[in-house]
């Protein structure tokens, strides 16, 4: 029987997967993290391809994006304050970059900061 996995989150350093990876293991969801020896030992080539890549069996994927709900941290402004979506009043934005254009691709630095709402998509600027 071939069991499929599915992407729950990216991270853009090894680091910071292992807090939810020990969190869902600990709930008993078996994780995999894809591409975590490249970036262990290039870091560099992180936002190249795309990061670490958390990743569950199918079947726990509901169950596991409750738990990272519950434990993921969201975008808070230079005050400490969580930044509030315009459009439904949430208080649940993340960093969010666009990419587009290849001067961008190879630069992410110098791309402006937005935030995406995780409850109605809504990409705002600051």
């Amino acid at each position: 029987m071939k069991q499929e996995f599915c992407t729950i989150a990216a991270f853009e350093f090894v680091a910071d997967v292992q807090i939810v990876k020990g969190k869902l293991e600990s709930e008993g969801i078996p994780v995999f993290l894809r591409d975590e020896n490249t970036l262990n030992s290039d870091p560099i080539i992180s936002n190249a391809i795309g990061g670490v890549k958390l990743q569950v069996y199918t079947k726990d994927r509901e169950r596991a994006i409750a738990i990272y709900n519950d434990i993921r941290s969201y975008a808070a402004d230079d005050k400490g304050k969580l930044i509030v979506c315009p459009n439904c009043k949430a208080q649940k934005s993340e960093v969010y970059y666009d990419r587009k254009g290849i001067f961008y691709k190879l630069f992410p630095f110098f791309e402006t900061r937005k935030y995406k709402c995780t409850n109605c998509n809504m990409i705002t600027r600051p």
